[in-house]
């Protein structure tokens, strides 16, 4: 049989065209005679979209932003576990403390601020999972009673010490030589 005969089993040339006959194929689909025809009412409103909508796909598919861990550890580090009460979520080797460092780092991968993931746990469970309280309201006299108390104490020692350097140096009663003699005579008959 010879080529382009037409008859007998056909490949990709198939009805004697070569390779081009897959392309032609193509051309006879409504949709891409549309799209290949040239200028027409819908390339422009095409081209349009296209140079609209790209951009806007790029974007969306930012992938996740690569998390430091130093960062991490400092923002569990400020926040209580809620489970051993006395440790940071840093500190912590419980399982509920791995998960808030996971949704720690989840957050920062989204792009969320150390401030922000702080306040969404803050949120979540209130101002007591900070383990610092803020500077403000009530909680001020947590920042500031202790240095009042320290001061009110070094005030306190000075007056204290003051009056006892006072008070030495007032005379003392003068002894009397008889008693002071009897003294070391005794003191002298009890050595061996």
């Amino acid at each position: 049989m010879s080529r382009g005969s037409g008859s007998g089993a056909r490949g990709p040339g198939a009805g004697g065209r070569g390779p081009q006959s897959g392309i032609s194929q193509a051309r006879s689909i409504p949709a891409f005679k549309s799209l290949t025809a040239g200028p027409g009412p819908l390339t422009p409103i095409f081209l349009l979209l296209a140079t609209v909508l790209l951009p806007v796909l790029v974007t969306a598919q930012v992938p996740a932003r690569s998390v430091d861990e130093q960062v991490v550890m400092e923002i569990a580090a400020q926040l209580r576990c809620v489970v051993c009460q006395n440790l940071s979520v840093a500190d912590s080797p419980s399982e509920t403390a791995n998960q808030m460092r996971a949704i720690i780092r989840e957050r920062l991968a989204t792009g969320e601020t150390p401030e922000q993931v702080k306040a969404y746990f803050v949120e979540k469970y209130g101002e007591w999972i900070l383990l610092a309280p803020p500077r403000r309201g009530f909680n001020l006299l947590v920042w500031t009673l202790p240095f009042v108390g320290l001061f009110a104490g070094l005030v306190f020692l000075f007056f204290v010490a003051r009056r006892w350097s006072r008070g030495t140096k007032t005379a003392s009663e003068p002894v009397d030589r008889e008693a002071l003699e009897r003294v070391r005579r005794e003191l002298t008959e009890l050595e061996p």
